[in-house]
């Protein structure tokens, strides 16, 4: 960008510091409302679970707001600058059909493992020790990975509008994530993951609006196209149908395109984050959750890019664009700077201070996501398993904590590191998959089927990384004739190494559990795993442990054994539907959309050109339907009877709930609680974690 940002460094400050600590102070709020109001307790499985009865709408938040990283925004404007409209497709069908797959895969877990706390644990049910130790390292290496491209990408974009020092922007971008995040949990991770979600979209709105209605330098779709078409006359794009930036038929971009997916099947199918909020999940909320999560998230990039990407091609040769009269430099370009260019382009400082705000709720709510998911695997796949099995919930929270302040400033330094390398978000993104997509396939086979060996699911994850760095750095050898980043970083190395890593599991797992086999599993040791003690916890806060949700105490053996059997009904039917859907939008999405227009070699009209950009648009409002308005539809009327114990509070009448055995009363005397035993303990009318609705 230009040498003076177009934002101070007190912005910088005051959004990175201020915001965060704004959020974390909600959530201290949220917290005390939730445990007055709707007698709840932060547990460590409330922590780590919110209880296991999170409604559909948050769940479609969530997986929108977790996947929407700074390289959902970033990195697709780039690859959209780089390539043409081909770019954002390719970005975001590659990597919505892993969301919608992997409801197949959250569904078998809910089913077979019903009381775990991340996906490591069936693995350690199923496998043992070893192959425990295996997926740790797998799923920890991708939330290093995860985090590292948020911290790298959102540091640039704050030093290019602010000036903030990136070193400076890598450890306080963290701090107010680690503290909203020790305060709620999981459940922040959630209520945050909302907010963030609906200020994206209303942001990613206003650039649309900006770039194809109202502004003075682009103002429609036809001057975009226009000034695309004049674009790809000055430089053509080497390997697209005419070198247009307004075709489908792409090289790079398909290149592209299969790195992506290979990627982001690690990211999705390694990342014990998406576990996380799969268990969160009620049991029926599940399957509707991620779909219309991933169908929701489809819009974000798809339209974001499609947006600021085109809209830094079309702008480049006007004196309002950063750069002018020079085009991006390539370092630029992988850094993520294309969305900020373009929004300084289009709204002067105010495009810079929402692409700051933009990038910081991208970041901050992806990386709650990725704290919950190594505090979750720390917590019960290292501390409770390992080093003390018998841990009170007392401990197990407090090691939560820990965990996460820890890894926040391992990751803060790692980034930083990265950045004086020269490593960018735009080179990480690209070998995410190279290091970590070996383990995909072994781990989803562990639930999906039942003769996969000890041998198999142990062996395939680093025979298969060890596979992926040769063909990656093989290729960067024969190709470049050195090992540079430039060299390791292009495309045919990096696909080389992806389509490697996870294709050679294909071979290695059926082989292995060919050769060492092992008596077909029953699923039984899954479904022995157990929720945490923390009767510690409702003792100390004088509550009984019947009272607390989400709690095993909560019902008796009888109840608790007839609501298993129900529930793994349910979710027997939705594991039906889960694997016609994600067939019939997988077809969709990659094949029966895209490939006839990839086929063709068809450069856009400038009508087929409008009615596309049209169509993102709409999606988005659907996006801001399923995602912004109806979960606080499906809330109501939690939201409705919280909100009127707090006026009775404040008024000087008794809205809170009195834990315990007492009975629940409001000011008139009514019970509005359901008594539950002969001792007078209740239950608050439909107690679930707020959240859950």
């Amino acid at each position: 960008m230009s040498s003076t940002p177009p934002l101070s460094q007190a912005t910088g400050y005051g959004v990175i510091i201020g915001l965060g600590f704004l959020f974390a102070f909600g959530m201290m709020l949220t917290t005390f409302v939730l445990k007055r109001y709707n007698n709840e307790l932060q547990t460590s499985e409330v922590f780590s679970t919110a209880g296991r009865t999170v409604k559909s709408g948050l769940v479609a938040s969530a997986v929108v707001s977790s996947w929407t990283w700074a390289a959902t925004l970033l990195q697709s404007s780039s690859v959209a600058y780089n390539y043409g409209v081909s770019g954002p497709f390719w970005y975001a069908s590659g990597a919505t059909v892993q969301v919608i797959l992997f409801a197949t895969l959250a569904i078998e877990l809910k089913r077979k493992a019903p009381n775990a706390h991340t996906f490591l644990e069936a693995i350690r049910a199923r496998y043992g020790a070893v192959t425990h130790g295996v997926y740790i390292v797998f799923g920890l290496l991708t939330n290093i990975l995860v985090t590292a491209m948020l911290l790298t990408g959102g540091s640039a974009v704050v030093t290019s509008l602010t000036g903030v020092p990136t070193a400076a922007a890598c450890f306080l971008l963290p701090v107010g994530v680690v503290l909203y995040t020790m305060f709620g949990g999981i459940k922040a991770t959630f209520l945050t993951d909302y907010v963030h979600t609906v200020m994206i979209i209303i942001i990613l709105m206003i650039f649309a609006f900006t770039a194809y209605a109202t502004s003075d330098l682009l103002g429609s779709p036809g001057a975009v196209y226009d000034l695309l078409v004049a674009a790809a006359e000055r430089h053509p794009v080497e390997g697209n149908a005419q070198g247009s930036y307004l075709t489908m038929q792409s090289k790079e971009g398909a290149i592209f395109f299969v790195i992506n997916i290979v990627g982001n099947f690690g990211t999705v199918f390694c990342d014990n984050g998406y576990y996380n909020k799969a268990i969160a999940a009620s049991p029926v909320h599940a399957l509707p959750g991620y779909i219309s999560g991933g169908l929701s998230w489809f819009a974000i990039p798809w339209l974001a890019a499609t947006t600021m990407g085109l809209a830094a091609i079309a702008l480049e040769t006007n004196p309002a664009f950063p750069t002018f009269p020079a085009r991006m430099a390539a370092a630029d370009v992988s850094a993520g700077l294309v969305l900020p260019n373009a929004a300084v382009a289009m709204l002067g400082s105010g495009g810079a201070a929402a692409t700051l705000l933009l990038i910081f709720m991208a970041v901050t709510s992806a990386m709650s996501a990725e704290l919950i998911a190594v505090s979750s695997i720390f917590t019960y796949d290292i501390y409770q398993s390992y080093i003390n099995p018998a841990a009170t919930g007392k401990k197990l929270i407090y090691m939560s904590h820990m965990s996460c302040v820890v890894f926040a400033i391992i990751m803060a330094g790692f980034s930083t590191g990265l950045y004086y390398i020269g490593i960018s978000m735009g080179y990480l993104y690209l070998m995410m998959g190279v290091i970590i997509s070996g383990a995909v396939l072994p781990a989803s086979l562990t639930l999906l089927w039942s003769r996969q060996s000890w041998a198999a699911a142990t062996f395939t994850p680093p025979l298969a990384l060890v596979c992926s760095l040769i063909a990656w750095l093989v290729t960067a050898k024969r190709e470049f004739g050195e090992l540079s980043v430039i060299a390791t970083g292009s495309n045919n190395p990096m696909l080389a190494g992806n389509v490697v890593a996870l294709l050679t599991p294909l071979v290695f797992s059926p082989l292995l559990s060919f050769v060492f086999k092992t008596p077909q599993y029953d699923w039984q040791t899954m479904h022995e795993i157990r929720k945490g003690d923390d009767s510690d916890l409702a003792a100390a806060a004088h509550m009984d442990p019947e009272s607390i949700p989400g709690s095993e105490h909560a019902v008796s053996p009888a109840q608790r054994q007839a609501a298993e059997e129900e529930e793994q009904r349910k979710l027997s039917r939705a594991a039906k539907i889960a694997r016609t859907l994600t067939i019939v939008l997988t077809l969709a999405l990659l094949v029966l959309w895209p490939m006839p227009l990839y086929g063709s070699g068809y450069v856009f009209s400038k009508s087929f050109f409008t009615g596309w950009v049209t169509v993102g648009i709409i999606w988005l409002f659907g996006t801001a339907l399923a995602v912004g308005v109806y979960p606080v539809w499906e809330g109501r009327r939690t939201s409705v009877r919280t909100i009127k114990a707090i006026f009775k509070d404040l008024t000087g009448g008794q809205g809170r709930v009195t834990h315990g055995r007492a009975t629940v009363l409001d000011t008139e005397g009514e019970k509005p609680g359901v008594m539950n035993d002969k001792k007078g303990s209740i239950t608050p009318p439909e107690v679930e974690v707020a959240v859950s609705r």
